[in-house]
């Protein structure tokens, strides 16, 4: 069978498919509005997947692919959109997967995010920002879409570190270099140790896997740069866990302080299915760091700083529960899905019934 690949990857874009995962022996299975089902198509074998995944790479992926059984890479098809691959290996056979990246970076409205909070945060001139949320919540789309407003409302020297690189970003105000691991720097490591000496205004981790690349981002931040990162973490509370988590408990006390006193922002993410089943809105909880919040930071008390969320509306803060309960007033989301969606779904009921109370 010989594989058309363009033809595919228009296919997924117009039919509004995020994500096709390919396995030997097994129909492709597709995502579509965040729900993955089967495509329907053909079963396909190893050799096919296999025919697929070497149209994809280029002869320097190959040879990475065959020593590591892992690759990260990004595909282009001009004029239609960028792809996000992973290529690895499954009972013996090649296996992959596919997520489309638009070639358009959205803005803010389009994204159904709060304008007003995070161009508050993009406003910062130093500190540590984080996108956090699980797999497929949009943290690169998020992250991507606050690096266009810095790019087209400020002259700054922008250098990111991507695995792969997702969005192209040209220079609009600013000058953005994008570095991508394996074909233009070794690792996140390596390109941190050296990212100080390249004079930088903005710093972007595109992604903080590594206790090393979160060391990093907080040193790069404490030297007055501002930076950006995004990390797999859940919540607020999980994201300040995390960072603090990452050094041996006899330096935790000193980390705390270090964090509190450099972190400025954590947008934490969620994308929940509309009502009508065709698109999806983002549930988001925002901890902006206030005197406040630092001092609750440092005297360890994550269950207050909860509460601080919820009281800082002033602020642009909200918890999780506080934006799933928008959402569903303003019918974009099902009950079904805000219960789904809650962190804490008993607690969530009675802020809705209190509510409701309340308007009567």
């Amino acid at each position: 069978m010989a594989v058309d690949i363009n033809k595919l990857f228009q296919t997924m874009v117009r039919s509004g498919i995020s994500d096709i995962h390919f396995k030997a022996g097994t129909s492709p299975m597709v995502r579509v509005h965040g729900r993955l089902m089967s495509s329907g198509f053909t079963k396909m074998t190893g050799e096919h997947i296999e025919e697929l995944a070497d149209i994809l790479m280029n002869d320097s992926q190959r040879v990475q692919f065959a020593k590591h059984k892992e690759l990260d890479m990004a595909y282009t098809v001009p004029g239609l959109s960028r792809f996000r691959v992973n290529i690895y290996r499954q009972r013996g056979t090649v296996a992959l997967s596919l997520r489309v990246i638009p070639l358009k970076v959205k803005d803010f409205d389009e994204l159904h995010l709060p304008k007003d909070t995070f161009v508050k945060l993009c406003r910062n001139t130093r500190g540590l920002i984080l996108i956090t949320g699980i797999t497929g919540a949009g943290k690169t789309t998020t992250l991507n879409t606050m690096l266009d407003y810095i790019n087209k409302t400020f002259a700054y020297n922008m250098i990111t570190v991507e695995d792969p690189i997702e969005y192209f970003h040209t220079d609009e105000k600013s000058s953005i270099a994008q570095r991508e691991i394996g074909s233009d720097t070794s690792s996140f490591k390596e390109a941190v140790e050296h990212i100080l000496r390249q004079d930088p205004d903005v710093v972007v981790l595109g992604e903080m896997r590594a206790k090393e690349s979160i060391h990093a981002a907080i040193t790069a931040a404490e030297t007055g740069h501002l930076v950006f990162g995004t990390i797999h973490t859940m919540d607020a509370a999980q994201t300040m866990g995390r960072l603090i988590e990452s050094y041996d408990p006899n330096e935790q006390a000193g980390a705390r302080i270090r964090i509190s006193n450099v972190l400025k922002g954590i947008s934490s993410q969620r994308l929940l299915e509309s009502v009508d089943g065709k698109t999806r809105y983002p549930a988001t909880e925002i901890l902006v760091v206030t005197p406040l919040i630092r001092k609750l930071l440092m005297d360890e008390k994550p269950q207050e700083i909860h509460k601080a969320i919820e009281q800082g509306q002033y602020y642009g803060m909200h918890t999780f529960d506080q934006d799933i309960i928008r959402l569903y007033n303003e019918k974009k989301i099902s009950k079904e899905e805000a219960m789904d969606a809650s962190s804490n779904p008993d607690d969530l009921t009675i802020k809705m019934n209190t509510l409701r109370v309340g308007e009567l």
